[in-house]
């Protein structure tokens, strides 16, 4: 891991050539999407893109997710995307879009084998209801949206903090800090002990940034800022 960092970064989207990248740089240990991300990158056949992305990602961890609204449904949906590899694990959203928990389903997939990552979580109250439903003997993500926690101007620290604890109960379950805004959160994330944080492709160029002397940073951008004005023709 780059930079004596100790958690495992996840690359997260749709773009098959972005994960083959993500993979050949070595620097991610897992991968994964949603149907918004696919929807972005122009996805419109769901299996045929999954099958491409097991592919490219050579046996590593995936997470693809359900997309239907009705636990009957999205239990079938689970069932069958747990049958593309021994790496997939399904992503199941902690609620319906009526805000009907999805927990009781959660149950059953995990006492039937299935590995999952829990999506769209951002309370305590929903990470101790998932960790009492998992299986204790299959591994599991809960994916806490500590990004969209920060949007709303609360410190995601300490609730990722609080998480940690009760997942120690579930020794197989990991905690993923989802949707990060900026390349510090990796070492937020990393400090209070998350297993595992999701990157876009910009947030994992900007690695090459970490440690650079800020004399030089300043530099570089008073150099930007005099190129684009020279540019832009401005005249006073």
């Amino acid at each position: 891991m780059p930079h004596d960092l100790k958690i495992d970064l996840y690359a997260d989207g749709a773009d098959v050539r972005d994960m083959v990248a993500a993979r050949e740089a070595g620097l991610v240990k897992g991968f994964t999407t949603n149907p918004t991300l696919m929807r972005k990158c122009g996805v419109t056949d769901y299996e045929a893109f999954a099958h491409e992305a097991l592919q490219a990602v050579s046996g590593m961890p995936i997470s693809f997710e359900v997309f239907a609204d009705e636990f009957e449904e999205m239990e079938r949906q689970a069932k069958l995307i747990a049958t593309w590899g021994q790496s997939v694990y399904v992503k199941i959203p902690i609620t319906n879009t009526r805000a009907e928990s999805s927990v009781p389903l959660i149950g059953r997939l995990s006492a039937a084998g299935v590995k999952l990552n829990i999506t769209a979580v951002l309370t305590i109250e929903q990470v101790r209801a998932v960790t009492a439903a998992l299986n204790g003997s299959v591994p599991a993500i809960i994916s806490v949206f500590a990004g969209r926690i920060a949007d709303t101007g609360r410190d995601p620290v300490p609730i990722m903090t609080h998480a940690l604890s009760i997942m120690r109960e579930k020794p197989k379950a990991q905690l993923l800090w989802a949707s990060p805004r900026e390349l510090l959160n990796i070492f937020q994330a990393d400090a209070c002990g998350c297993h595992i944080i999701t990157v876009t492709s910009d947030i994992l160029k900007k690695l090459a940034m970490v440690g650079k002397p800020l004399d030089e940073l300043s530099l570089d951008t008073v150099k930007m800022f005099y190129t684009d004005a020279a540019a832009a023709g401005f005249r006073l």
